[in-house]
């Protein structure tokens, strides 16, 4: 493990120097991942994607791309884009990107069950902001607003997270 990869303890996030308080997916943590069940997929998962809603905060590196009001992720496993970002009007199952709350105003993508991804394996497993201190997610790792803005401007593409199981 480098200081560069972001590491999963059960304190938080070892990144850089620093520990940073997460939160993990309702149904804990899983080598055996599957659509809609709430857990965090154990494994080395690398960082491929960065989101940003224009509308609400700065750009937070060169490589983040806008959310749109029409942008989403599917999450219906009979998709051919099962797992991938689409676009609105879209006829099957999906998440949208632009949400009313803040969770998705920055997100950074893993490549968990991406680009070839198998059906029922799993689909939007972001890192975002957490709703608050110690409040689970569907699956994805959240932050603090400021610890996850600190994470954008310091990761990359590429960016190993390292999940284990912890006991």
């Amino acid at each position: 493990m480098s200081p560069n990869d972001l590491v999963l303890t059960p304190n938080g996030v070892r990144f850089g120097g620093r520990r940073l308080p997460c939160s993990i997916g309702k149904g804990g943590l899983t080598y055996d991942k599957c659509e809609g069940d709430g857990a965090t997929p154990v494994g080395t998962h690398r960082i491929v994607g960065m989101y940003y809603r224009p509308d609400r905060i700065l750009r937070p590196a060169d490589w983040a791309r806008p959310i749109g009001p029409g942008d989403l992720w599917s999450d219906d496993v009979n998709d051919i884009a099962y797992n991938h970002h689409v676009r609105a009007p879209y006829d099957f199952s999906h998440e949208h990107l632009r949400r009313a709350d803040p969770l998705y105003d920055l997100v950074l993508v893993m490549d968990w069950n991406w680009p070839n991804a198998q059906p029922g394996k799993g689909s939007a497993i972001f890192i975002h902001q957490w709703r608050r201190p110690g409040y689970p997610t569907e699956g994805c790792i959240a932050f603090s607003r400021s610890d996850l803005h600190w994470l954008a401007a310091r990761v990359q593409p590429g960016t190993r997270v390292i999940v284990p199981m912890l006991g």
